[in-house]
């Protein structure tokens, strides 16, 4: 009966918790107050402070890492790698440790597991599908400028492990099916599921895609450039317009879908109009990631937290189910992603990549 840590560092949060086998014995979100995350120069810099505050979550509720079999973390911004279960290895810490791939509170993930990982007696410490998961096929690679290839980073984790679970539901093999999988949250991702790879996804970070509560989406490029030169925009502005004060940030001031809903429920009929575009925005991007499989889709997935919504989900069923069966699986589960992985690895299902 294999006992696992998983941790999921944020921003201004860690989730962690605690599997017996796939069964959940503890969950906890871990709130950093601003004033404490502001003594720390660099997220890197918070590994001390975090790897205290999960210690001593799980002392005061009764968990003894010594019993753990393994410690899994959210893989943070890496080199692109294949889908899978990682080992932490020590040129996997460099680059997370020095930043050499962007810098994001994900980069604790791997830190912080495998310090746990020896704590507990050199237990295996992994990571699994990262946001840089990259199976794109070639053409997918291309954009319009020779200089600005196409970038892969979406919510891999969640991704994989939702059309995974639905497979085996299902009593299916997820390397025999096609589906279009939309990750819907503060960021959106829509992928095509290629008989077991993902071979098309938009970036959904920095400028790609249907707009989301936070991030921009795809936009005209020229108007965009205008308005930075114009305005003469730094590049942190930039990409705060991008990804932080896009999207629903940027029409409405909220990056909630809950309070847009209630907007629409007391009668604000621009609110309406926005989230109807983003809703539509998304379908768009169903119907054209479709394209990879030729259109030969057997589902479309629909998951991540705004997939609670019934406003967003039947409206985005009323453009795409002529496509195929559209489910909703609502949430992220990404801690229970981040066991699974590591479950395939210890029950000798899959082996550990290696970085």
């Amino acid at each position: 009966m294999y006992k696992i840590l998983t941790i999921n560092p944020g921003s201004t949060s860690t989730k962690i918790a605690v599997f017996k086998e796939e069964k959940e014995l503890f969950v906890v979100n871990i709130s950093h107050s601003s004033e404490a995350l502001a003594k720390y120069p660099s997220i890197i810099d918070q590994e001390q402070f975090r790897f205290d505050e999960i210690s001593n979550t799980l002392i005061s509720n009764g968990i003894d890492i010594q019993s753990l079999s393994a410690v899994v973390g959210r893989g943070g911004l890496l080199h692109p790698l294949e889908s899978g279960t990682y080992a932490v290895s020590a040129s996997m810490l460099t680059d997370l440790r020095n930043c050499n791939y962007g810098a994001h509170a994900s980069n604790l993930g791997a830190i912080l597991a495998v310090r746990f990982a020896k704590t507990a007696g050199n237990i295996p410490a992994f990571i699994v599908d990262p946001v840089v998961v990259d199976e794109l096929m070639d053409i997918a690679r291309i954009g319009g400028r020779a200089d600005n290839p196409r970038r892969c980073i979406f919510h891999a984790l969640n991704q994989k492990a939702v059309a995974k679970r639905f497979a085996i539901n299902h009593n299916k093999n997820y390397n025999d099916l096609n589906l279009v999988v939309a990750h819907l949250g503060g960021g959106i991702s829509v992928a095509c599921h290629l008989k077991g790879r993902i071979v098309d996804v938009n970036n959904a970070l920095d400028g790609d895609g249907p707009f989301s509560p936070e991030r921009a989406g795809t936009m005209q490029a020229g108007a965009f450039a205008k308005n930075i030169i114009e305005n003469q925009l730094d590049i942190p502005t930039v990409a705060k317009m991008l990804a932080g004060k896009g999207g629903l940030v940027s029409h409405l001031g909220v990056n909630d879908a809950r309070e847009v809903e209630k907007m629409i429920r007391e009668g604000d009929e621009h609110a309406r109009l926005v989230y109807d575009a983003m809703i539509y925005n998304i379908a768009k991007n169903i119907g054209a990631y479709s394209i990879a499989a030729k259109g030969e889709i057997d589902y479309v997935l629909l998951t991540g937290g705004i997939a609670y919504s019934k406003y967003l989900t039947e409206k985005l069923k009323e453009y795409v189910e002529f496509l195929a069966p559209v489910v909703i699986i609502p949430g992220e589960n990404e801690l229970q992603a981040l066991c699974e992985g590591a479950l395939r690895v210890l029950r000798g299902e899959e082996q550990a990549r290696v970085y």
